[in-house]
């Protein structure tokens, strides 16, 4: 069932042929938005922007983005000059925001085939982002860059190492760069173009590689370098006795790891084994990656998992036209 907040387009919403639980049609502050359905179940949310109070100001947006399930939301733009803007939409793409048109074949094309990064990446410039974490304006033109964050959750799942043989696969088809963040452990691989960095430096050292298709980046305990990723998989190695010292630490963090990519690394786990890891955790499983031999160059499981990640090309022709059908502008 399906959730619908109108303004000043609700004849142009309300006459869609979707189911409907919930209504509301005004102007609402966004906190009046989150306490309906932060904890509300929906299959999807068709909101029109002009029902957020001061939504020209991005970070009502943000703090949308942050509580609610943005996967689910299609957001109708207005008609104004700066809604149609590659500044604008790049900076909802840069708060998690990918499911936006301008039209009814948008709202419904969307409805059906939801958008992730892969989709809005020709859109998105990179933002420059501060030492205090805000973002200024979008100054440097990315056009299709993808940044894919991966972080170790157990101690010493094998984040590096799976870096390197994603950047290795990957480069076949694309020009990819692999940062590590805080730490010296590509020194390891004799591989020149790892390319080891700091908090203060990593925003820099994108900027220089904003021509690339993907970069890869190993967080370790950076949040800034975190904060500056599109998606981010979180590794955990199986083990017993892993698992165990993790949730004698924290045991509530897994918690936090719902809806995010969980990575099983280094994992000899069956499949009726994961199943019941995921019954037990209460994690939905991304992919279940077995230990890897770094010196193969073609791995099937590898190139299966860098598949489902969405790893592929999609052809000019075919975003010019979801561009058409979203009602957006092309590169």
């Amino acid at each position: 069932m399906n959730v619908i907040i109108t303004n000043r387009y609700k004849s142009m919403i309300q006459n869609l042929e979707i189911d409907i639980i919930k209504e509301m049609n005004g102007e609402f502050e966004v906190d009046e938005i989150i306490s309906s359905f932060q904890n509300f179940f929906f299959q999807r949310m068709i909101l029109d922007i002009t029902a957020i109070k001061d939504y020209k100001n991005i970070k009502k947006l943000q703090k949308l983005s942050i509580s609610l399930d943005m996967d689910k939301v299609i957001l109708l733009l207005d008609d104004t000059a700066e809604s149609s803007s590659k500044e604008y939409q790049s900076n909802l793409i840069s708060i998690g925001i990918y499911n936006f048109t301008r039209n009814v074949e948008g709202i419904m094309y969307l409805y059906n085939n939801p958008n992730n990064y892969r989709d809005v990446a020709h859109i998105h410039q990179l933002a420059e982002i501060t030492e205090e974490g805000s973002m200024p304006n979008f100054i440097v033109p990315v056009h299709g860059l993808r940044i894919l964050g991966v972080k170790n959750i157990t101690a010493q799942s094998g984040a590096t190492t799976l870096i390197y043989m994603m950047k290795k696969q990957l480069q076949k088809n694309y020009r990819v760069a692999a940062f590590e963040v805080n730490r010296r452990d590509f020194t390891f691989f004799n591989d020149k173009e790892l390319i080891s960095t700091n908090d203060a430096s990593i925003n820099s050292v994108i900027s220089k590689h904003s021509d690339y298709d993907v970069i890869l980046i190993d967080i370790n305990d950076s949040a800034i370098a975190e904060g500056m990723c599109h998606d981010i998989i979180y590794l955990i190695e199986p083990s017993v006795v892993k698992l165990n010292k993790f949730m004698m630490v924290n045991s509530k963090k897994l918690d936090k790891l719902k809806n995010k990519k969980v990575i099983l690394n280094q994992s000899m786990l069956s499949s009726k084994d994961v199943l019941d890891f995921e019954y037990e955790s209460r994690l939905k499983i991304f992919f279940n990656m077995p230990p890897l031999d770094e010196r193969q160059t073609d791995i099937h499981i590898l190139n299966a998992f860098l598949t489902r990640l969405g790893f592929d090309r999609q052809k000019t022709e075919e975003i010019e036209k979801k561009n058409k059908i979203l009602g957006l502008f092309n590169i």
